[in-house]
């Protein structure tokens, strides 16, 4: 391939038998996408005993070592900017920030700047790993816009390449806290419903038969006026997961604009708290660091918009 690159192995084992090539390179490699791999195959960066391979639909026999030549990132065209970071742990690398709501994580259309992204780049001044690409340096998962809480960032691709396979492998330990609109009967449950995006609406995800599985545990914390407090263990972690399958029980998140519509009771008390999110907190993150392979651990109290919700629902 033409520009600079950095050679990878990829080595698949017999467990990666009978499967797609795309989707067996995807899980020896999980820092990079199922869909990354596929365009790199399709433009003859991947090779088998020096000869190009460019089907990524072709099936593994098992055993076999591929060659992967992994363009270099392009240099960031994202500008640092000096926002403010809430950071609750940094090393040499990485660091972990308690994201206020309203953030958004990077660039996309319509938030071309005042993302995390931009702040990281002004604070760490350039020591992001590249794995992301040019709009996510650094970023390893995301939570959406207008949900707080803590979110891990990789400053070089070592770290980057071991968080994602902790991802992969849903051993990252991921408690969101949430308010939910009614009182849930049990005290607990599991949601193990597959999502996708919905076929009727490309901006909304929704459980879909043939999508990815997702499994969601709750369980109650505290009763509230015609709500509840929860706690959601992610074993899988989805876009918009926690919000849909509540959602699908009957439990939407309160405050939730697109699937908690039809949801009326709390409005009042919302426009009078000037409360314009889902009720949703990433409260609890722990892995394993990947370089000094120490299990670190952190939490994140209710910040101050939820907390004056809570209590106003609990009165």
């Amino acid at each position: 391939m033409a520009g600079g690159h950095t050679t990878v192995e990829i080595a698949l084992d017999a467990s990666h038998a009978s499967w797609r090539l795309d989707r067996a390179l995807a899980a020896a490699l999980p820092s990079l996408s199922r869909e990354r791999l596929k365009v790199l195959t399709k433009a003859g960066a991947l090779s088998h005993e020096g000869k190009a391979v460019r089907d990524p639909a072709i099936k593994v026999k098992g055993d076999e070592r591929y060659t992967l030549a992994l363009p270099d990132p392009e240099p960031a065209h994202n500008e640092p900017q000096e926002i403010p970071l809430p950071i609750v742990y940094e090393d040499e690398h990485l660091l972990v920030v308690d994201k206020p709501a309203g953030l958004v994580v990077h660039p996309a259309a319509g938030n071309r700047d005042g993302t995390l992204v931009n702040a990281l780049l002004h604070h760490c001044g350039g020591s992001l790993s590249g794995i992301g690409g040019v709009a996510r340096p650094g970023i390893v998962h995301r939570i959406d816009k207008d949900t707080s809480g803590l979110l891990v960032v990789a400053k070089h691709d070592k770290a980057h390449e071991g968080l994602a396979r902790q991802f992969a492998a849903h051993s990252i330990d991921r408690r969101y806290l949430a308010i939910v609109s009614g009182v849930p009967r049990q005290a607990e449950g599991v949601v193990d419903a597959p999502l996708a995006r919905s076929p009727q609406n490309r901006k909304k995800i929704a459980i879909v038969p043939k999508g990815k599985r997702a499994v969601t545990r709750w369980k109650r914390l505290e009763l509230l006026n015609d709500a509840a407090l929860i706690q959601c263990s992610l074993e899988t972690g989805r876009t918009h997961q926690v919000r849909v399958h509540m959602a699908s029980i009957g439990h939407p998140l309160v405050g939730d604009p697109v699937y908690g519509r039809g949801k009326t009771g709390h409005r009042k008390l919302l426009n009078q708290l000037d409360f314009k999110r889902q009720a949703l907190h990433a409260a609890h993150l722990g892995f394993i660091h990947p370089v000094t392979k120490g299990r670190l651990s952190f939490d994140s109290a209710l910040p101050s918009d939820m907390q004056e919700l809570f209590t106003a629902l609990g009165v």
